[in-house]
């Protein structure tokens, strides 16, 4: 199945775009409050001369969470470890990390909510005294063994914070919400993003593309070098606002950054359900995707923007959902 452009998901083709990110809080575009929350601790921590508290960091996909781990360990000179929920399946591929840790190494660990229970236990005397738990042994002749680990920051990140246990979540010193981007925020990633590319691209054509990218840098990035490759089949050597429009309708994507499946969804809710409500299940099964689809990949952009409002008796089409496919609510 070809993977979708306007997806916050890491994509294989964002790789290639790895140069681009951010390597300070200063270069980093957006979130605000979290940025000045960070700058804060991270200046008081290195002052103290103390290892910086952990942090989790929350929100939809895209907006950054990589991103800001790493800048985060570029800020106070430390190495970053990388590694994600569920590729840590037993304690002992946690215990392995967390010994290799240098003093005030940042370890990363993406969709954390993901971790199996069992490895999640051993982050937690790991997390607030730097002890390793670890069972020597088996059978009745086990015994556990408390080692001491060099002082470390954890950074967790996750989709679905109300997926994380208390006792993980109380642990974390720093809890951070992250938000989806403004319109200014996207066209400042989209100038740098093409600045770093070698695009000559007006500020016009970089408002058109991030009024498409669905408060996501991810997508904004994507989107311009999608936008490259147009212009360099044409032959066009400066992107305008002619061309960002002929390249967004070649790639199917309109004024509101809706691209097919987004409008089918928009089209079965009111022709098939009168606007609705609908419940998800049927909706699915109308629309020929499944449920958790719906609900995790293209429901929330609808939601955010106004097109689609969820109700106790399920989703219903809002006047610019219909405004969206052309309709209006009568």
């Amino acid at each position: 199945m070809m993977a979708r452009l306007l997806s916050s998901e890491p994509q294989r083709e964002d790789e290639a775009l790895i140069s681009l990110r951010p390597s300070t809080l200063d270069e980093y575009v957006g979130q605000s409050r979290v940025k000045a929350r960070l700058d804060i601790s991270i200046k008081a921590s290195m002052m103290r001369g103390d290892v910086l508290d952990h942090i989790l960091l929350a929100g939809p996909a895209g907006l950054g969470k990589t991103t800001l781990a790493i800048v985060v360990a570029n800020e106070i000179g430390s190495r970053l470890h990388t590694t994600s929920g569920p590729v840590v399946e037993r304690q002992g591929d946690l215990a392995a990390v967390l010994t290799s840790l240098a003093p005030r190494d940042v370890l990363f660990i993406d969709e954390i909510h993901r971790l199996p229970h069992a490895v999640e236990e051993v982050l937690y005397s790991a997390m607030e005294d730097f002890q390793l738990d670890v069972m020597v042994g088996k059978g009745p002749g086990a015994r556990s063994v408390r080692l001491s680990i060099n002082p470390f920051t954890l950074i967790g990140a996750t989709t679905r914070s109300g997926l994380l246990t208390s006792p993980l979540r109380n642990r974390f010193g720093m809890i951070l919400e992250m938000d989806f981007y403004t319109i200014d925020d996207l066209m400042r990633i989209a100038v740098r993003t093409a600045k770093l590319l070698e695009i000559k691209m007006d500020d016009e054509s970089a408002s058109e593309i991030a009024r498409r990218a669905r408060g996501t840098p991810r997508v904004v990035n994507r989107f311009v070098k999608r936008i490259r490759d147009y212009a360099t089949v044409k032959s066009v050597k400066v992107i305008d606002k002619q061309i960002v429009h002929e390249a967004f309708e070649s790639l199917q994507i309109d004024d509101n950054g809706l691209d097919d499946m987004d409008r089918k969804i928009l089209s079965k809710i009111s022709k098939d359900y009168g606007g609705g409500p609908v419940g998800l299940n049927a909706l699915a099964a109308s629309v020929g995707i499944e449920a958790e689809t719906i609900n995790e990949v293209y429901e929330p952009y609808l939601l955010q923007g106004g097109f689609v409002a969820r109700t106790a008796r399920g989703r219903v089409l809002t006047q610019k959902g219909y405004s969206a496919i052309g309709e209006s609510l009568i």
